[in-house]
């Protein structure tokens, strides 16, 4: 089970998440914590993918600055209801006892039906209950054919385990 719950203090009814694996991070638990991430978020659930951040978590994505959950359930909701038939690949890229770098790439169309791939960068860095404290993206997007695609598995959500990565796709 990814989360654990931890208290803060004995004499609080408080509660933080804990979102497993936790820093220090090696290759190992690194690459975990990007697969977990990636599932999260093509599940495409706001609510599910703002709890591995922190309350007061501060984002950079494009040219938005979500600081907090609810800015940041308030964007992806906004996101996905525009980024349609969203797939997305992530990889890891580096890490440091708790910071991790990511590259990925994700595919969606519009209400038109252009279809396009965006490929970014992201940097992270986590508390010591394993949530992300800090997210900065730099995504580029790219309009694509719809026979250019190619992160095409069947069901929208998670990547199969048998899937290719981005490096196996030439991404």
């Amino acid at each position: 089970n990814e989360t654990a719950f931890v208290s803060r203090s004995p004499k609080k009814l408080m509660f933080d998440e804990k979102k497993l694996p936790i820093p220090p991070f090696n290759h190992e638990t690194a690459a975990v914590k990007v697969r977990l991430a990636e599932d999260a978020w093509n599940s495409r659930d706001p609510e599910r993918v703002s709890l591995v951040y922190t309350p007061d978590t501060i984002w950079r994505n494009r040219t938005e600055f979500p600081v907090g959950r609810e800015s940041v359930k308030e964007f992806l909701a906004r996101k996905w209801s525009s980024e349609l038939d969203y797939r997305l690949v992530k990889e890891l890229f580096a890490f440091t006892d708790n910071r991790i770098s990511v590259r990925f790439a994700y595919e969606w169309r519009n209400a038109a039906g252009e279809w396009f791939r965006s490929y970014g960068n992201e940097n992270w860095e986590f508390n010591e209950f394993g949530l992300m404290m800090r997210r900065y993206a730099s995504i580029n997007d790219m309009p694509i054919n719809i026979s250019e695609r190619k992160l095409l598995w069947t069901d929208l959500g998670r990547r199969p385990d048998d899937y290719p990565g981005l490096s196996e796709l030439g991404l």
